[in-house]
Order: C-alpha cells, then structure tokens, then sequence
C-alpha cells in the first residue's frame, strides 16, 4: 500500500509541477487553486501516508488503508476537474468540486482512523532484541 501511494502521487506530483509551468509560460494564473490542491493533496499528502503506511504495515494491510487509497485517488481527480473549470467560470460544476472534495475529506478522515486505531508503539523483547510490533 505505501509503494503504491508514492507512485500515485508522483504521478500527482508531475501533473501539477507541469500545470504550473503551464502557467508560467502562458503568465496565466487562473489555475492556481488547482495547481496548489494538486501538489498538496496529490504529492505532499499521499506521500506522507505512503510513507507511513510503508514504516508501519499493520496500518497497510488494513479495509480501512484500502477504503483511503481509493477514495482520496477518486475524489482528487473529480475535485480538481471540477475546479479546474469552475475558477474558469463553469460554476455548473461546483457539485462536481464539492462531491471530489467530501470524498477526499472523507478519505482523510479514514486515513486518520486507521492510524490511530492499527498505529502501535513497538514492544522490544529484550531477550530476543527484536521488534515484536
């Protein structure tokens, strides 16, 4: 699970560091918001977890690191799909942002649950001196 949230968010991470040069080049700004969500949520955000769900596979293998993984990667594309138009005047699709941003909200919330329910202090056996986990 951790592996597969870094290459995701690479993936995030390209997206929105080519969008800015997008920008840059067109000294257009519109696309601000959508480029910074990306970067945030898609990049920072799903690395971060990767990572910890990477030093802490008990936290991996649980429904509710699954249940994460796939609604942040749902409602991150529909959130910034949808704001992408919206700042470009399309508030037809604010339903659109607003349903991809509850579902990442969600996904977080989740994200949360599980660490503080499965993440767990390392018992040291000091015969052995080995993490029993």
């Amino acid at each position: 699970m951790g592996i597969r949230l870094v290459k995701i968010s690479v993936i995030y991470f390209a997206i929105g560091v080519c969008l800015g040069l997008y920008m840059s080049i067109s000294h257009s700004f519109t696309l601000t918001p959508v480029h910074v969500h990306m970067n945030l949520l898609g990049w920072t955000a799903l690395t971060l977890a990767g990572i910890l769900y990477h030093l802490f596979p008990q936290t991996a293998s649980t429904k509710l690191a699954k249940t994460h993984f796939w609604l942040h990667n749902i409602g991150l594309p529909l959130m910034m799909g949808g704001l992408a138009f919206v700042v470009n005047g399309k508030t037809a699709l604010i339903p659109v942002t607003a349903a991809g941003g509850t579902i990442v909200t969600i996904s977080v919330l989740i994200f949360t649950m599980n660490m503080l329910l499965h993440l767990k202090e390392a018992q040291v056996d000091t015969n052995k001196n080995q993490t029993l986990g």
